[in-house]
């Protein structure tokens, strides 16, 4: 890069909120710096304390703000092993080459996931993750966020963005709320997954980097209400095939190709015919290793993403014969009528390709060396050249390498893409290959870097343009800081209608031998008055020089139509549609429905394709929040802690670090609308001392939003001065400008009145709770009283009702035993004349029958009711009677075995009151024991018993 072309405007002096303060505009050389006198006093005075340097890690706290003071912020940084630092709006990551313990560990993750205040802490990748998903959770518009990681190639975006990745797996599927944790797990898992396989099948080792990405691509993570991690979504930009044919001195073929080489197990070789000691054209380097060099890993990502055994080994047996292929050579004939030679290794190299293909290998031979042409409606046979053999084989192994990778990103969307229904909002995650320039570079590198434009472009639309024109528009007094506007890049190379794609695209469409020489020609006649493209005219090789944001690229046009044509002969798609691995009969059945016809293909070119998918990308991002990250590559060399001033000043250079810095530290990065903030913090104003009036929110009223914002402010501001007010915040004609600190303290102000309001909504609540329990309380109360007072009535009522029929029945029941007793009792002078024998006391007492053979009396149990029980030994006695007939009814009553004269049994039941006898008991009897209603009612011969009342037991004797 010539001195001229680094020459770039640096403001020494900025804004600092409401007040301009006048800096000196300085012209800076970054080859040679040529500083006056007085800037560079202030930058020696800055640097003379190179021990503190280390500590600045927000570079819009230097002062003064230039490249030589920012680069030696950064040096000391870097050398004290701290590789993040705050640029304003902007995160640099410079690469340390090495692995650093700890830096991204679940330790640190949480820790910067549940600090109130993220950015008060060291500056990490992890900050701007974790404010891309807290504005998700405050649902701020927009609420859809992107993180943009850019830089050169190896600068570590694909492994930045692997961290965020990483991040958001884990603070976002942590808990699950709708779902179970093993879901929450698979998903996690699924989305982590997706990387390495893209990985190995889209990176490859390049000079630059070790493991450069050879594609695009835009991870969408998406989240739920909750905002939990429930699928995501990735979109592929522009792969760069040609590496599959063709890879630069000392660089390597995608990493898929080594893996299965270093890692596949003896039968996985033999099923593949790749035996230990074969090489093969297209793969050069394979002594090196590298740490992607990982099968195993790769084929676990496969299972985990639901790859199963059979799908994956037709997977690998398409890249063994892809291989394959590329050992086949031609040799050309003598005569051009005949088709090219192939010698008796290439057809041996042929024959394992169609074999590992599964399509015949005469019919591949065939289509590899004659082609179809259409004359009419026929098709005529042409040998092809040794040449056209090449390409042809060429464009075969591209494609179906191609396709294999679009059918394993769609493979992947199918696995962990979320139905639209279950998610509301995405964080995107986007990283592209970074700026290249070569010794030799063609249409890839020109749409590589074109990439990088639109995405620089981006950049200074979104925040150096944008931002310092909304200031002026919004009445803010900013003095403007100039930055490198790349917009006449960009009309350059894709401009209407006149642009190099435009000219790339009709040439690529005339139906001709392209010429180099020619385009080249037409390229400096049509482009002339654009000072960004430049041309050698003492070049032998036809090329053209575009000028861009980070340098000077030549591109070779030699080439360039062809590949941009990205031909596709139709019979090599008719022949692997028949074939018979299932996996490629199903990408190129998918390949015949998208490109029906061989004219549809022709129209659409390489640069067409990548425009247009760009151009959808660039839509997402301006419907997004971005937040950016450069990463830097500190040395070419990818050494470890190696620090290149030369290196890391070009790259601060084209990413415009310098001028980012100075609008950040002077402006404001956060705008909010008057509706949207008062909105969000009206209820400042609402719940403190100030009663405002009223507002319409949604009306037109412009003026009185104005007004009622600037009460808010004062409210929220009351504390400070007013020249704190005014680095803090400016209210301008539609928008209020609001610096971080000032939305915290906002953020803080609300959370604290929310936290009121919710300790007030809770006092009412469980005041009203209480108050609701105390009256269900009451009223519970009264309604037991009621009822226990009406079932006591109740049943005193019956008590009184049941105690008027048993008076009315015991009366009855009294008179008719009265009479019955007195009827059935003999006369009581028969008994008193009659000898009565003196009895035992304790048969007197007892009731019982005296038996002369036993000592022991056999009790006698009565009952005035008329029925007598008896409890005798099994024994056969002799029975003798004296006295009146009755007495020998009880006996028999009895029923005891006895012996005429042996025995003799007296009764007691003159002096025991026994009223009668009346019946004989057979077999079983059951009595319930109730209160007699007889005048002995309460006399029972057995005095050890407890039964009392009536209800109480129920006696069962068996005679």
């Amino acid at each position: 890069m010539s001195s001229a072309d680094n020459r770039r405007n640096v403001r020494a002096g900025y804004r600092n909120g409401g007040a301009t303060v006048e800096g000196l505009i300085q012209n800076v050389d970054f080859s040679h710096p040529s500083l006056n006198d007085s800037l560079e006093g202030e930058i020696q005075a800055f640097l003379i304390n190179e021990d503190q340097l280390h500590t600045y890690d927000d570079l819009t706290k230097v002062n003064p703000v230039t490249p030589t003071t920012v680069l030696k912020c950064l040096q000391a940084r870097y050398s004290v092993k701290v590789f993040y630092t705050h640029a304003g709006c902007t995160l640099v990551a410079l690469n340390p080459f090495q692995p650093v313990p700890d830096l991204y560990s679940l330790d640190v993750m949480k820790e910067y996931h549940y600090a109130s205040q993220p950015q008060e802490f060291k500056p990490h990748i992890f900050i701007v993750a974790e404010e891309a998903y807290r504005n998700v959770q405050g649902q701020l518009e927009p609420v859809n966020q992107s993180l943009v990681v850019s830089g050169e190639s190896g600068a570590g975006k694909t492994w930045t963005s692997r961290c965020l990745m990483k991040y958001y797996a884990t603070v976002a599927a942590s808990s699950s709320v709708m779902k179970s944790q093993d879901t929450v797990e698979r998903i996690e898992r699924r989305v982590l997954d997706s990387n390495p396989i893209m990985e190995a099948f889209g990176n490859a080792c390049t000079l630059r980097n070790n493991n450069s990405s050879r594609f695009g691509k835009y991870i969408q993570l998406q989240l739920d209400r909750c905002q939990l991690l429930v699928g995501a979504s990735v979109q592929t930009y522009l792969l760069e095939k040609t590496r599959v044919t063709c890879q630069p001195a000392n660089e390597r073929n995608f990493h898929i190709f080594y893996q299965m080489m270093k890692g596949a197990t003896d039968q996985q070789r033999k099923e593949w015919m790749m035996s230990q000691d074969q090489c093969f054209a297209w793969l050069p380097n394979s002594e090196k290793t590298v740490e992607e060099d990982c099968f195993d890993e790769t084929v676990e990502a496969m299972v985990h993403l639901g790859i199963h055994a059979e799908r994956q080994q037709q997977i690998f047996r398409i890249l063994a014969g892809i291989l394959q292929l590329g050992n086949v050579s031609f040799s050309s004939s003598t005569d051009e009528s005949q088709t090219c030679h192939l010698s008796e290794q290439s057809e041996d190299f042929l024959q394992r390709a169609a074999e590992l293909l599964c399509v015949p290998a005469e019919e591949l031979q065939t289509c590899l060396r004659v082609r179809t042409l259409k004359a009419g409606k026929q098709n005529v046979l042409k040998p092809c050249s040794q040449a056209e053999c090449s390409v042809r084989r060429d464009c075969l192994a591209k494609l179906i390498y191609a396709q294999l990778f679009e059918w394993i990103v769609t493979f992947i969307n199918n696995s962990i893409c979320a139905d639209k229904s279950t998610w509301c909002n995405f964080i995107g995650v986007l990283d592209v290959y970074g700026f290249e320039c070569f010794q030799i570079n063609n249409l890839e590198q020109l749409c590589i870097n074109y990439a990088n434009e639109k995405l620089q472009q981006h950049f200074v639309a979104h925040y150096l343009r944008a931002q310092q024109e909304e200031y002026v528009s919004e009445g803010l007094q900013w003095s403007f800081v100039k930055y490198q506007d790349n917009q006449s890049c960009l009309d350059l190379i894709e401009g209407s209608p006149i642009s190099v794609f435009s000219l790339l695209n009709e040439e690529s469409r005339l139906n001709r031998a392209s010429d180099a020489k020619m385009f080249r020609v037409r390229l400096e006649k049509e482009l002339s008055d654009n000072g960004n493209i430049s041309w050698d005219k003492f070049s032998k090789v036809p090329h053209f020089t575009v000028a861009h944001y980070a340098g000077r690229v030549n591109y070779q046009i030699e080439g360039m139509v062809e590949k941009n044509k990205d031909p596709v002969p139709a019979e090599l798609i008719n022949l692997f549609e028949k074939s018979d691995n299932p996996l490629l009969q199903e990408i190129f059945a998918d390949k015949k429905t998208e490109n029906p016809t061989n004219r549809g293909l022709s129209k659409v070119t390489v640069v067409s394709k990548f425009k247009n998918s760009l151009e959808n990308l660039m839509k997402i991002l301006h419907t997004t929040t971005p937040h950016y990250t450069r990463c830097i590559k500190p040395n070419p060399d990818c050494k470890p802690l190696t620090f290149k001033k030369e290196e890391v000043i070009m790259q601060l250079e084209a990413c415009g670090i310098v001028e980012t810095i100075h609008i950040s530290a002077a402006g404001f990065p956060i705008r909010i609308p008057f509706q949207s903030f008062m909105k969000r913090y009206g209820l400042i104003a609402k719940y403190s001392k100030l009663r405002s009036q009223c507002v319409d929110l949604e009306a037109d009223n412009n003026d009185a939003l104005q007004q009622e914002v600037k009460k808010l402010l004062g409210v929220a501001l009351h504390h400070l001065s007013s020249d704190r007010h005014s680095s803090l915040v400016h209210c301008g004609k539609t928008k209020v400008f609001l610096t971080q600190a000032m939305l915290d303290l906002l953020e803080d102000q609300r959370k604290k009145i929310l936290s009121r309001c919710a300790f007030s909504i809770q006092c009412c609540w469980l005041r009203y709770q209480r108050r609701r329990r105390h009256t269900h309380r009451q009223s519970a109360t009264l309604i037991q009283a009621a009822v226990r007072s009406w079932l006591v009535r109740k049943k005193v009522r019956r008590w009184n009702r049941a105690a008027g029929v048993i008076q009315n029945k015991w009366k009855k029941w009294r008179t008719l035993l009265k009479s019955l007793a007195e009827a059935e009792l003999d006369d009581a002078k028969d008994v008193v004349e009659e000898d009565v024998p003196v009895l035992n006391p304790v048969v007197r007492e007892r009731g019982s029958v005296q038996l002369s053979t036993i000592p022991e009396p056999v009790p006698v149990r009565g009952w005035p009711m008329g029925l007598a029980l008896a409890s005798a030994p099994s024994i056969t006695v002799s029975l003798t009677a004296t006295g009146f007939q009755k007495m020998m009814s009880a006996m028999a009553s009895l029923n005891l075995p006895s012996r005429r004269g042996q025995y003799k049994v007296t009764t007691n039941q003159y002096t025991e009151e026994l009223a009668s006898i009346r019946a004989q008991p057979k077999g079983s009897v059951k009595l319930h024991c109730q209160r007699s209603p007889l005048l002995y009612a309460d006399r029972h011969p057995d005095l050890k018993s407890d039964v009392r009342g009536f209800n109480e037991i129920l006696l069962e004797k068996t005679l």
